[in-house]
């Protein structure tokens, strides 16, 4: 593998954990959840126009059939006066009426049909839809639960990190602790032993012990000198 798709590698990778880390799952589902809301208003939307149409229709179709009727009691009556032309027109004026009224009824079929093929699919996109956004919220439910399990989980870790300090900055501070208690107290018997100043002795008992310890120090030499071993 050469640099430049070495380089190549790594950049997609971090782009792809950047895109990770950006995403929330929730934002999502939610948006999916509301384009199918949209889809199914479409549907209702049609479904709606297409009821009106036929609805539309069907008052045609009803006039239609009134002329027809009204034309047939008209040819009736003209035929009763003897009017037999009358009646032929009234006649030809009810055919137009009856070929007007066929073709509204076919296209009032044709609008039922597709009324049935929307009714059948807005129900089953509701049915979608319901079960989506009671799949959303399981799956909402899920993710808030593993986010906030995380999130434990990394305060745990932190404590567990930030005690490991405190400990350790308890040991160096007890070890400070000791060095000094350790000086202090060399300090002391320095001090008291009067190889210090400032001892709890005063001085004249400091001077006598100094000259105490160099009269047994001649002591001693002579001792030594006499061929003594004594101590």
């Amino acid at each position: 593998m050469g640099v430049l798709s070495r380089i190549a590698t790594v950049v997609k990778a971090k782009v792809n954990a950047a895109v990770d880390a950006a995403e929330d799952p929730r934002q999502t589902l939610e948006y999916s959840y509301q384009k199918q809301l949209e889809l199914l208003a479409q549907v209702k939307r049609n479904l709606a126009e297409v009821v009106s149409s036929k609805k539309s229709l069907e008052l045609r179709a009803g006039r239609a059939r009134q002329q027809v009727a009204a034309l047939e009691a008209q040819a009736r009556e003209a035929l009763a006066a003897g009017r037999e032309d009358l009646a032929r027109s009234a006649l030809e004026r009810k055919a137009v009426f009856v070929v007007q009224a066929d073709q509204v009824a076919a296209q009032v079929g044709q609008l039922q049909a597709e009324q049935d093929k929307l009714t059948q699919a807005e129900r089953r996109l509701a049915a979608q839809v319901d079960a989506f956004r009671t799949q959303k919220e399981v799956v909402k439910a899920q993710y808030d639960a593993a986010k906030a399990t995380v999130h434990i989980g990394e305060a745990a870790t932190g404590l567990s990190r930030e005690a490991g300090r405190v400990d350790a900055a308890v040991s160096r501070a007890q070890e400070k602790t000791d060095a000094m208690r350790s000086r202090a107290a060399a300090i002391d018997e320095l001090t008291d032993s009067g190889v210090l100043p400032g001892g709890s002795g005063d001085e004249v008992a400091a001077e006598l012990a100094k000259i105490k310890a160099k009269n047994r120090v001649e002591r001693d030499l002579e001792r030594l000198k006499s061929g003594d071993r004594s101590a």
